[in-house]
C-alpha cells in the first residue's frame, strides 16, 4: 500500500513531522474512527474523525473525537452561520477529492475552514483518521 497521500504530500512540503499508523481498515465499519481506534489500541477520544459539514450552504471541516458527535447549532454559530448539516457523501468526496471514511483536513482539493474540537489540546498528540 502506498504511504503517500495528498495529506502526507502536504505535510512533507511544509516539512512537518508526522507518524503514520497502519491498521486493518474495514470499509464496511459503521464508525470508521471507532474501528481505527480499536485496531490501533488507543482511546477513541484520541482518534479524530473529519466531517464535512455545510453551514448555511458553505463547506466547513470539523475534526472531532471519533466517540463524539458535532453540536450542529454550536458549529453553525462558531462559523458565523445559522444552520449546519452534514454534507452529502458524494459532495464531500467531490469537494475534498478523498473518499468518505478517509477524508483528511490536509491536502483537500479545495480549502474549507477547519474547526478542531478543543479536547485535542488535552493530548500531546492525536490521530487523524484517514481511512487506513
Amino acid at each position: 500500500m502506498s504511504q503517500s497521500t495528498p495529506a502526507t504530500v502536504f505535510l512533507d512540503k511544509l516539512k512537518t513531522p508526522y507518524t503514520l499508523h497502519n491498521y486493518e481498515y474495514d470499509p464496511a465499519a459503521q464508525r470508521v474512527g471507532m474501528q481505527a481506534a480499536e485496531e490501533m489500541g488507543v482511546s477513541p477520544a484520541r482518534v479524530f474523525k473529519t466531517l464535512m459539514i455545510l453551514v448555511d450552504g458553505e463547506p466547513v471541516c470539523a475534526l472531532v473525537p471519533s466517540d463524539k458527535q458535532v453540536n450542529m447549532k454550536g458549529l453553525a454559530a462558531l462559523a458565523g452561520g445559522k444552520r449546519a448539516g452534514m454534507m452529502p457523501p458524494e459532495a464531500a468526496e467531490k469537494f475534498t477529492a478523498y473518499k468518505v471514511g478517509g477524508i483528511s483536513p490536509l491536502g483537500e482539493k479545495r480549502a474549507a475552514p477547519v474547526f478542531l474540537d478543543e479536547s485535542a489540546f488535552n493530548f500531546e498528540s492525536i490521530f487523524i483518521n484517514g481511512g487506513g
